[in-house]
């Protein structure tokens, strides 16, 4: 969720509660009202596990422990940020007892930092093809692929204009995670296509 108060987050997210694993907290949400947003959400679906978006540069451990205070259940770090922060973020968080993804976003050469933030003991390596990318027409589906060859331990992630018409192609490459967040949120039937896309999910 990415364009949504807290309160309109929390309608949202009790349309498609039984259709979904995880809720994301998007950075813009993270921007607009803080890590109230993720503790308020964690206290409303405590069955559900709340991703914080944070995308950390820098000052990690810090960061990964007032995000797990908050509740978060996974919180995000970016792949080009320090190898020290990575390597920090994951101390902490399992310190706290939570999960890190590596939001590779903006990464020049995926093959090899994906294999480099691999070793470092990360739960998630998520491709991730940004708003301003899409724009212009990118998706993840070939990045996830070249991830998908070279990660040995961590979890495979996927994200960025993940819909319903293109998730079949996602499927195929059998990433660990699929986020969606405007295919679901920007439909006029919300609860009717978490369901399909769950479905498809589900059928591999």
């Amino acid at each position: 969720m990415d364009l949504v108060n807290i309160q309109e987050g929390i309608e949202l997210v009790k349309q498609v509660e039984e259709y979904v694993d995880i809720v994301e907290i998007g950075t813009p949400v993270v921007i607009n009202e803080g890590l109230r947003a993720v503790k308020e959400m964690k206290e409303a679906f405590p069955s559900l596990k709340v991703l914080a978006d944070l995308k950390i540069m820098d000052a990690a451990g810090f960061e990964v422990m007032k995000a797990s205070e908050a509740g978060a259940d996974i919180i995000t770090i970016l792949g080009a940020a320090e190898d020290m922060s990575i390597k920090g973020a994951v101390e902490e968080a399992r310190n706290q007892g939570k999960k890190i993804l590596v939001d590779m976003i903006a990464v020049k050469d995926l093959e090899t930092r994906a294999k480099e933030v691999d070793a470092f003991g990360v739960d998630y390596i998520c491709v991730h093809t940004g708003y301003d990318l899409q724009a212009v027409g990118k998706n993840s589906f070939e990045d996830l692929q070249t991830i998908k060859r070279v990660v040995k331990n961590a979890k495979t992630a996927v994200a960025g204009g993940i819909k319903l018409d293109t998730l079949p192609e996602v499927i195929k490459a059998q990433p660990d995670l699929v986020i969606v967040g405007g295919g679901i949120t920007g439909q006029a039937d919300i609860k009717g296509t978490a369901a399909q896309i769950q479905k498809l999910v589900k059928q591999g």
